[in-house]
């Protein structure tokens, strides 16, 4: 891509703080691990540091014996209660990562605590483990750091990136310290942002408008806003994800981020265009045989080979995420197709992980029975392929003859009335412990879309990990996505959106917001017949402007024909190149280069 000329790096060591290192909770782990080989193409001595969680530690990095200047180091954080464990991450590019083991330090919380009010005016007076926790990992970081950059590298260009809040604490003692080390501290969501936004609070609508620390008391995150206040504050250059994050960074903490390091991922890890066609087909026809057993027990009036699959998956954020709009759009994309009396029809997966009481009796029974049916037809399927043959060979007219026997046809007909069932399917795969109050089934319900054999919307909601054994459709993620038809991420918070960008990668059309880190960053690339990626207006839009728009560009799709769906296939899987971390992870090396050119930020 043009300007994508290779920076040249400055600092001597580059030391990358961040909870999720080797220890996947949420998408900045995607982003660390998958930006580590570009890293190190940059930079000869790096390394990564995360807390030291042994299940987790045990699978994700294989232990070695630390270099004699990181031995020294770590004998004397042992004689502090602070053991570290040196070695190399097991992914892509082998980065090194030292994992800390913070629980020596458990008793002194109250001490950091008081600390960070008395120097930061760092409010966690209230605050429970979820805050603490990450306070003690992340001091026992800035020990670390101080021992690292003032014995072996001292005098050397030692720059600590830091992210999120949670290992913030690290940058705040950096700097309370006055170390020899330039910092950067990224933030990837705001807390009082995401928390404004869950509770339906229309954050940019209102932005500017309210006090930002009073509304963080208001909903009780003023520990971590506040947090995020000092970090931005005080590290040398401050950066976010993307454009849309930094409007809120810029309104809720204060400072106005000088470097946008936008998300990629490693396209290498994803199948060719031609590999993707191959894997749509083999994931779709698991998907149309799951929907067999899931709606043609109550029902078979619709044809699968006419049946197109969407789905929405991430946290289950019901309005964050968008399901609110999504559900009315569907709504109204039902009743279209009811009125036109089309043979269209539509099947959307909600793939949402929730709290579940294990598979729905009836779908259990309803797959068994299937399983059934199908094993009789392949323990039969030599003989009937044989009497076929011949029959065709033999007869002046075999489609008149039939190439089942009576005995076979007998126990059909049994199996084949187990299976059938009265009533509607159900909306959820699994037993939900609340359904009544579950947002995303009451407004289902509320919307009429329950399941009904005239329903031209059929609906799925499987609150499940799909790792490949989940009991049911016993696909991975990437292999359910890239069997289905559109994908779709109606966001209202999303600071990036790295699920938009795995559906575009695997070659799957999909649909992204303007309030989304990665839509903002495609919406002036799009092309306007077939985008591969679609844009959802949602920026200053009021709720019916955005189901409005949401449903004409379902029903703009539903209404494409092979040809057309094929290339939006195509579009999708080259718009997913343009945030390779081949071109994203300049942004990195801009922000610590502009780090280390700058006076530092005293604490």
């Amino acid at each position: 891509m043009p300007g994508d000329e290779r920076p040249v790096p400055r600092a001597d060591l580059v030391v990358e703080f961040s909870w999720e290192a080797c220890n996947k909770v949420g998408g900045i782990y995607t982003v660390i691990m998958s930006k580590a080989a570009h890293m190190r193409q940059y930079y000869d001595d790096y390394v990564v540091v995360g807390p030291y969680f042994k299940d987790r530690a045990d699978y994700e990095m294989e232990e070695q014996d630390p270099p004699e200047e990181y031995e020294r180091v770590f004998e004397e954080l042992r004689k502090e209660g602070i053991f570290c464990y040196y070695g190399t991450w097991l992914i892509k590019g082998e980065p090194k990562v030292v994992l800390i083991d913070y629980r020596g330090l458990n008793h002194r919380k109250d001490e950091f605590k008081h600390w960070l009010w008395e120097r930061y005016g760092i409010d966690s007076l209230r605050s429970g483990w979820d805050f603490e926790e990450p306070v003690i990992w992340s001091w026992a970081c800035g020990r670390f750091l101080e021992l690292l950059a003032e014995g072996p590298y001292e005098g050397r260009k030692v720059l600590s990136h830091h992210h999120e809040w949670l290992s913030g604490f690290s940058l705040l003692y950096a700097k309370d310290r006055k170390l020899p080390v330039r910092t950067v501290f990224t933030t990837h969501a705001t807390m009082l942002g995401r928390s404004l936004a869950g509770r339906g609070f229309d954050l940019y609508a209102e932005m500017g408008r309210f006090d930002p620390r009073q509304k963080a008391y208001e909903v009780g995150v003023q520990d971590k806003f506040l947090t995020e206040v000092a970090c931005a504050k005080h590290a040398d250059v401050f950066t976010t994800v993307s454009e849309v994050m930094a409007i809120e960074a810029e309104q809720l903490l204060g400072r106005k981020p000088e470097v946008l390091v936008l998300n990629g991922f490693d396209s290498d890890r994803f199948p060719t265009i031609e590999e993707t066609s191959i894997k749509h087909v083999t994931s779709r026809e698991r998907l149309r045989e799951f929907q067999t057993f899931y709606f043609f027990p109550y029902y078979h009036n619709f044809k699968l080979e006419d049946n197109l699959m969407m789905c929405i998956s991430g946290r289950y954020e019901f309005g964050n995420k968008g399901m609110d709009v999504f559900v009315d759009s569907l709504a109204r994309l039902n009743d279209k197709l009811r009125e036109e009396r089309t043979g269209r029809t539509v099947t959307v997966f909600f793939w949402l992980l929730r709290d579940n009481d294990g598979v729905h009796p009836e779908v259990l029974e309803n797959k068994n029975y299937y399983q059934h049916i199908r094993n009789y037809v392949q323990w039969h399927s030599a003989e009937i392929l044989k009497d076929i043959t011949r029959d065709f060979i033999t007869s002046d007219d075999p489609v008149k003859e039939s190439f089942f026997t009576k005995e076979f046809m007998h126990e059909m007909k049994k199996d084949v009335l187990h299976f059938k069932r009265e009533g509607n399917p159900p909306l959820c795969s699994h037993r939900m412990p609340y359904p009544d109050t579950d947002p995303l089934i009451r407004k289902l319900l509320e919307r009429g879309l329950d399941n009904r054999s005239d329903d031209k919307v059929k609906v799925i909601v499987s609150p499940v990990f799909l790792d490949g054994n989940d009991g049911l459709l016993n696909l991975s993620y990437y292999e359910a996505l890239a069997g289905t038809h559109f994908a779709i991420f109606p966001s209202s918070y999303e600071p990036w959106g790295y699920t938009p960008l795995e559906a575009a990668a695997l070659g799957v059309p999909t649909l992204t917001t303007d309030l989304a880190g990665f839509g903002r960053y495609v919406q002036h690339r799009l092309l306007e017949d077939q985008p591969g990626v679609y844009l959802l207006e949602r920026f200053k839009k009021s709720y019916e402007e955005i189901v409005s728009s949401l449903y004409d560009l379902l029903y703009r799709f539903v209404s494409l024909d092979h040809a057309e769906r094929v290339q939006n296939k195509i579009n999708a899987k080259q718009l997913s190149k343009l945030a390779d971390w081949k071109h994203m992870v300049k942004h990195y090396i801009e922000a610590h280069n502009l780090a280390l050119s700058k006076e530092p930020k005293s604490g």
